[in-house]
């Protein structure tokens, strides 16, 4: 999967959108396919026009666990919306994907402005539920 790092410097270097969308087709075809038994109404991801499941997984300090994400949708630019929501929050602490939101950095690459109504409503779906299994997460 590729680092946040390099998906912000590879929309710097692209200027054309078509090739942008192309990117994020092609970062959604890098995601690991989701196990099918995954694919279950708890997973699902409510608020997204097309299906977005999201699974999460915590290890270490239960009062601040680091946590890890799967995800997966059935639409080709989502599946990449997944990929890169995934890069800005898999392998960080509760804590501190409870103080980060994604959407700072899809508006920095310039992408929420380029989403249908729908695609930016669902974006912002995976990115609430996220930080709130995070916020749930850490012991005050």
């Amino acid at each position: 999967m590729n680092s946040l790092e390099q998906i912000i410097d590879d929309f710097a270097f692209l200027d054309d959108w078509d090739d942008r969308y192309r990117y994020v087709i092609e970062l959604g075809k890098a995601l690991p396919d989701l196990a099918e038994d995954k694919k279950v109404l708890e997973n699902k991801v409510m608020g997204c026009a097309s299906q977005v499941w999201l699974v999460t997984h915590t290890s270490g300090d239960p009062g601040d666990p680091l946590m890890t994400f799967e995800g997966d949708s059935d639409a080709h630019i989502v599946r990449g919306l997944v990929a890169i929501v995934l890069a800005i929050y898999s392998g960080k602490t509760a804590s501190e994907i409870a103080n980060l939101d994604a959407l700072d950095v899809f508006n920095r690459i310039g992408l929420v402005e380029h989403l249908s109504a729908q695609r930016a409503n669902g974006l912002r779906s995976m990115i609430r539920r996220i930080r709130e299994e995070a916020r749930v997460r850490v012991v005050a």
